[in-house]
């Protein structure tokens, strides 16, 4: 899907706090020392690293900063990967998965320092509850939490039976579910606005409406096309997730676009204080996954609903209510005042994936809906990396070391193929 700029319907957009000076495209030719393309987490991250460090670098963004995933998404960020530790020990090793875990960790923790240092406006609100859509799987909860719990020291998952779950959320659709303490939300668009703030008082450039075309090696340098200009760099840092264009060449067949629909509802009134009573935000366990959280006026942003083409649904608020009031029932006639849609990548495994596609280039993509707790770290590593900093790397070898095999199908019959199984998974949901 395209991204020209934030969705006309974007609840984000229209209450950003942030705000940047205007930000041209380039012209002629730039020198730089590292080219990063997109401004979202990944790429703000790698650039605000960067600028800290005094390596001269420039964003080239093609839209709008923070306007492809980072600026449309739930706002909820999961600790972890997007695949559990059980799941990464049984593919990679213990030793392996112990690594991962530790970066996901150390991702929450970066993140925290940015929601302090660049972007308070993002309003982190802490606690995240994953609410089990069908009958049974308590016994599996209560082991993955003493698993954590004694094998990665995590102490911030606790069950929730099927009636306080029901107390909170204000429905009784769910059976029951897992709090995890360190999860939570927050306004992600102010995240990436605060995050290329702190990049421009750094030094570093952020370039909107400039599209990278394409980039080849000359002798020693990289050279970035855009439509009216070039970039010269000794580095360059792909990103862009679900928004990745052909310029990431063969990595392109490991990402898959999916395209996922949110609403904003009017203040709810008293209702909202039967709604999410702790002010955590909830995510549940169907493979098209519903997730929703309060905003701080009372209104309850709900995001369900997936498509795999290149096209949205004609009446997107209409297309998400019908999730909407599965849950709650008593909202079916709630006047809906936003409603958006954005692509995510996911990989096949859904792990992210890291890759150097030649020398002196890098790309990272693929958080298949965890970006927004690792996404900015990772930026954060590729920056640290592209500065000589040999730790960095180290730690990017975990997820260089994951297997990222391509979607089946090549060139032609990847999308289609790929289609029809997330087509059978997603209606797993409704039997």
């Amino acid at each position: 899907m395209r991204n020209d700029g934030h969705p006309k319907g974007s609840w984000y957009a229209a209450t950003a706090a942030v705000r940047l000076p205007e930000l041209p495209a380039p012209e002629g030719e730039v020198r730089t020392g590292v080219c990063v393309i997109g401004a979202g987490f990944t790429g703000l991250g790698a650039a605000l690293a960067l600028a800290r460090a005094g390596v001269p670098c420039l964003v080239l963004e093609g839209a709008r900063v923070g306007s492809g995933a980072s600026g449309r998404n739930g706002g909820q960020a999961h600790p972890g990967q997007r695949q559990d530790q059980a799941w990464l020990e049984a593919r990679v090793g213990a030793a392996e998965a112990l690594r991962l875990w530790k970066l996901a960790e150390a991702a929450r923790a970066h993140l925290a320092d940015l929601l302090a240092d660049v972007a308070p406006e993002a309003d982190y609100r802490p606690g995240l509850i994953v609410a089990r859509h069908r009958p049974g799987g308590e016994g599996a909860d209560a082991a993955h939490i003493e698993h954590m719990t004694r094998v990665y020291g995590c102490e911030a998952l606790s069950l929730v039976s099927p009636q306080d779950l029901a107390a909170d959320l204000g429905t009784d659709v769910y059976h029951g579910g897992v709090l995890d303490r360190d999860g939570g939300h927050l306004h992600p668009l102010d995240l990436a606005l605060g995050m290329a703030r702190a990049v421009l008082a750094a030094g570093g450039r952020i370039c909107e409406q400039a599209p990278a075309l394409s980039w080849t090696k000359r002798g020693g340098a990289i050279e970035v096309t855009t439509p009216a200009g070039r970039i010269v760099c000794d580095r360059l840092i792909l990103t862009g997730d679900g928004y990745l264009t052909d310029i990431a060449g063969a990595a392109r067949a490991r990402v898959m676009p999916i395209n996922n629909f949110v609403l904003v509802t009017e203040p709810l009134g008293d209702r909202a204080d039967r709604i999410l009573r702790s002010g955590a935000a909830a995510a549940d366990t169907r493979f098209v996954v519903n997730y929703f959280r309060k905003t701080d006026d009372g209104r309850l942003l709900f995001g369900g609903g997936e498509t795999y083409r290149q096209t949205y649904p004609a009446d997107l608020a209409g297309y998400v209510r019908r999730s909407l009031v599965k849950i709650y029932p008593d909202l079916a006639g709630i006047r809906i005042t936003h409603a958006w849609g954005g692509s995510v990548g996911v990989t096949l495994h859904r792990t992210p994936l890291v890759a150097a596609p030649a020398p002196g280039v890098t790309l990272a993509a693929g958080y298949s809906g965890q970006g927004v707790m690792l996404a900015p770290y990772v930026g954060h590593l590729l920056g640290r990396e592209a500065a000589g900093d040999a730790a960095a790397s180290e730690a990017l070898g975990a997820l260089r070391r994951l297997p990222a095999p391509a979607f089946p199908g090549g060139r032609w019959l990847r999308r289609p193929l790929t289609i029809a199984g997330l087509t059978w998974y997603a209606l797993r949901d409704r039997l």
